[in-house]
């Protein structure tokens, strides 16, 4: 059976590494064969320490052999330390006949006469799996247990095992030469040696960053081919195993993870070059401004990425250089200047900047630093009510006419364009009519009074008018509005020529149409508003479309100058509309105009005739409905319908044709017998309804035609004005509905 090969990797820092001599070098540790003592006891009670490298703080002994080893005897004392106070360690030597006691003393558990030349200690917690190698110097030796009977052990927080792979840690930036050792590999075996490479696999091995790390595949000697950045990948967890030549598994793979250690390369970096604040004039000393905020890529976990803020240059520097304070850690921005310093319309600039400097480490001398810009404005408050300018305004204006009358100016020394510097204006007395109103300007803050209903000289020359001016918004509690902010406004009214006024305007008047031409249809009166100044008025006509009327200049008295009629296209839904002008003889002659509107009555003065003029039928038609003919009269009733539609008076026409009343309007034309084909004229009498009453003698064309397959052949003369008639069935139901 083949003896089992047990392969041990301890990888160890470079900074570690040690030659095995005499045991002079800093690395070997003797120790006395019986009474001998090993003064320094691994292991840190407070918990680790900076810098602390878990496992054996050395990592090779030494033992004199001058003898049998006696039960209990003391040989030498290790040192381990898992960084983490030591709880919980355990620890099993490859020699069953040895083992570590509570002080970390290396004792026999009985009496020996000899052991292996080499005993193998692992120590293990929760925090560290590292082994430790004691050499017996001048044992006779013996094999009674090799290496997997420390490997073979079951001891807490790992399963059984043959690599130990601790975990191990490089600097981040080294400088080379490159490649450079990080760790060895030792290869020991127990027993008849077998041949084995190493090999190694995983991220920054054989995938990417390919090449990283490197494993010698007949040492064993780790090594990194370039320097890493923390910033890019905090560590690597990689696979080490062991292969025979022909790639057959024998160890392994283990993982093993490589920290690597941050350096403090990364300055500090604020999120915005230039941040912007605002605090309130008069804000209590400690007020919060702003809040900055910088980034360091470095260790979160090291003060390389702890910052510390402090403002090195405030512009400007006035009325304090100290105006505001940033907490170094949090990166607030307070003031700390007195409120009744922070104060607006007093201090230099409403704008200030700072200079803001992060540092990492702490703030320490070595930190690197990153700076930005804080503006900060004060902002305002209403804590100055506006005042007038003056505490009179005059304005002058003409009767009649209205618009901006007076500009009234105001100061006020809030900051511009918010609403603790925006006006308000109000009228609190002598306008009870509401003939003025005031807008405020917005690009000067002046208040445009403006009348917006026309005064009168007559009623009143001389107005004074009392204002008031506020802001938007309302004034802090210990600043009210004083006398200043009320000014009176002197309206002089000037008198103007005012053109004379009719009344009513429109004055509206009945009359019947067709009334004798001279006939009075109206007075027109107009008087003259200048009621201080002795002016005559003198009538004319503006606008009369028909012509039909006529004025009296002097006295305004109306008359027909023609045939009033209704009929008429300048006549609209029976009103008759004329514009009249009236001149005083003023210095200039003002004038005003009037319109009158005549409601015109009906009187019967229209004919009624009938509708359709032209009907056809078939010649071998007989009593059958010719056609339905309706009345139309121009006048309204009662002048107008019903009508009556009666055959003419020519002999022998009621043998052939017969009329018959539909409703008040129409009346249906019959057929008695049959005629030939032919055009006839068929003579009918239409009569309205007026007092008296109006009768037209007319006509209705009667073609008789010859009638196949739908098609009618009528006689040819004057066919140019026939129509087709609309069906008599549908316009008799037409007809007989509306009775």
């Amino acid at each position: 059976m083949e003896i089992g090969v047990c392969v041990l990797l301890a990888f160890l820092f470079h900074q570690e590494t040690f030659e095995l001599h005499s045991g002079e070098h800093q690395g070997l540790r003797r120790g006395a064969f019986q009474d001998r003592r090993v003064a320094h006891v691994g292991g840190q009670g407070d918990g680790g320490h900076e810098g602390c490298v878990p496992g054996f703080q050395v990592k090779k002994y030494q033992v004199m052999y001058r003898g049998p080893f006696q039960k209990g005897q003391r040989l030498l004392q290790v040192e381990f330390d898992d960084c983490a106070g030591n709880e919980d360690v355990t620890f099993g030597v490859s020699d069953p006949g040895f083992h570590v006691d509570g002080d970390l003393n290396l004792v026999p558990l009985r009496d020996l006469l000899h052991s292996e030349p080499v005993l193998f200690i692992r120590g293990l917690s929760a925090h560290a799996d590292d082994l430790a190698q004691v050499d017996i110097i001048g044992t006779p030796g013996r094999s009674a247990a090799t290496l997997g009977d420390i490997v073979g052990q079951k001891l807490p927080y790992r399963s059984k095992r043959s690599l130990l792979v601790p975990n191990i840690s490089i600097s981040e930036n080294e400088r080379g030469p490159f490649p450079k050792f990080i760790g060895q590999t030792h290869l020991i075996s127990m027993g008849q040696p077998r041949e084995q490479i190493f090999r190694m696999t995983g991220p920054g091995a054989d995938q990417d960053p390919k090449g990283l790390f490197t494993i010698d595949m007949n040492s064993g000697t780790v090594s990194v081919s370039r320097s890493v950045d923390r910033e890019a990948s905090d560590s690597y967890q990689l696979e080490v195993s062991t292969t025979d030549y022909s790639g057959n598994l024998i160890e392994g793979p283990q993982v093993f993870r490589i920290k690597v250690i941050d350096q403090n390369d990364n300055r500090p970096i604020f999120k915005e070059p230039r941040y912007t604040g605002e605090v309130l004039e008069g804000s209590p000393t400690g007020t919060t401004v702003m809040t900055m905020t910088a980034f360091d890529a470095d260790d979160p976990n090291t003060d390389n990425a702890v910052l510390r803020y402090n403002i090195v240059k405030q512009s400007p520097d006035k009325p304090s250089p100290n105006m505001f304070y940033i907490d170094a850690e949090r990166g607030d921005i307070v003031t700390v200047i007195a409120p009744t310093l922070l104060d607006r319309e007093t201090l230099p600039t409403t704008t200030y900047e700072l200079e803001i400097v992060a540092k990492d480490m702490a703030g320490s001398e070595v930190g690197l630093t990153g700076t930005a810009t804080a503006t900060i404005t004060i902002t305002d408050k209403n804590d100055h009510a506006p005042e007038f300018t003056h505490p009179l305004f005059e304005a002058h204006v003409y009767e009649g006419s209205t618009g901006v009358v007076v500009n009234l100016t105001v100061d006020d020394r809030d900051d511009p364009a918010t609403a603790a510097w925006r006006a308000m204006y109000s009228i609190i007395s002598g306008d009870p009519i509401q003939s003025f109103e005031i807008q405020t300007n917005p690009d000067n803050n002046e208040g445009m009074l403006s009348v917006v209903k026309p005064l009168n000289y007559e009623a009143s020359e001389f107005l004074s008018l009392l204002i008031k001016v506020e802001n938007e918004d309302p004034l802090v509690p210990d600043v009210g509005y004083g006398p200043s902010s009320t000014a009176t406004v002197h309206v002089r009214v000037e008198d103007i020529n005012e053109g004379p006024v009719f009344f009513p305007d429109p004055l509206i008047v009945t009359r019947m149409e067709n009334i004798p031409v001279g006939s009075f249809v109206a007075s027109l009166n107009a008087t003259d508003p200048d009621i201080l100044e002795k002016q005559s008025i003198r009538y004319a006509v503006l606008q009369d479309p028909a012509g039909w009327l006529s004025v009296n200049p002097v006295r305004g008295t109306v008359n027909t100058s023609a045939s009033l009629d209704r009929e008429s296209p300048y006549v609209y839904d029976n009103k008759y509309t004329a514009v009249f002008i009236a001149t005083d003889n003023g210095t200039p002659p003002a004038t005003g105009t009037g319109t009158l509107i005549i409601h015109l009555e009906d009187y019967n003065d229209n004919a009624p005739y009938v509708l359709p003029s032209v009907a056809r039928v078939c010649e071998d038609a007989y009593d059958v409905t010719v056609a339905v003919v309706g009345g139309w009269d121009k006048d309204l009733p009662p002048n107008a319908a019903p009508f009556k539609i009666e055959l003419g008076k020519q002999p022998d026409l009621d043998k052939t044709w017969k009329v018959t009343r539909v409703n008040s309007t129409h009346s249906q034309i019959m057929l008695l017998r049959s005629l030939k084909k032919d055009n006839y004229q068929l003579p009918l009498l239409i009569t309205d309804s007026g007092v008296p009453p109006l009768s037209n003698n007319t006509e209705v064309k009667v073609q008789v035609c010859i009638c196949n397959k739908n098609r009618m052949h009528c006689s040819s003369a004057h066919s140019h004005h026939a129509r087709f008639l609309v069906p008599l069935a549908t316009l008799l139901l037409t007809l007989l509905s509306r009775t």
